[in-house]
């Protein structure tokens, strides 16, 4: 399996991994801090943030490389994650472009 096939699902304190063809569920990790879970695949990671707590998990298997309890930064679901590693693909944006181009000439 990888990286492409997985979808990354966060909630309720887990972070799991469906095959993205059949949604059958290929990992589940429940070894966080319970509550809203935010997901970022940074390339062969995948951060996972929850109340406070921000963990680095294996993509493939879900298991805990790294945590990091951010004391003293508060607690609670983060706006966001960014990584340079997370970009969107060239594809993506292409698509994206040709579809503002066609709306445009449709209006």
């Amino acid at each position: 399996m990888t990286v492409e096939q997985l979808i990354f699902v966060g909630l309720n304190g887990y972070a799991l991994a469906l095959d993205r063809d059949s949604g059958e569920i290929v990992w589940s990790n429940d070894k966080m801090k319970s509550g809203y879970v935010t997901l970022l695949l940074d390339g062969d990671r995948l951060i996972a943030s929850t109340n406070g707590y921000i963990y680095c998990l294996e993509p493939l298997t879900g298991e805990i490389r790294w945590n990091n309890p951010l004391k003293g930064y508060g607690v609670g679901a983060p706006t966001s994650l960014v990584s340079v590693r997370g970009q969107v693909s060239d594809v993506v944006l292409q698509q994206a472009a040709a579809a503002i181009a066609a709306a445009a000439q449709d209006s």
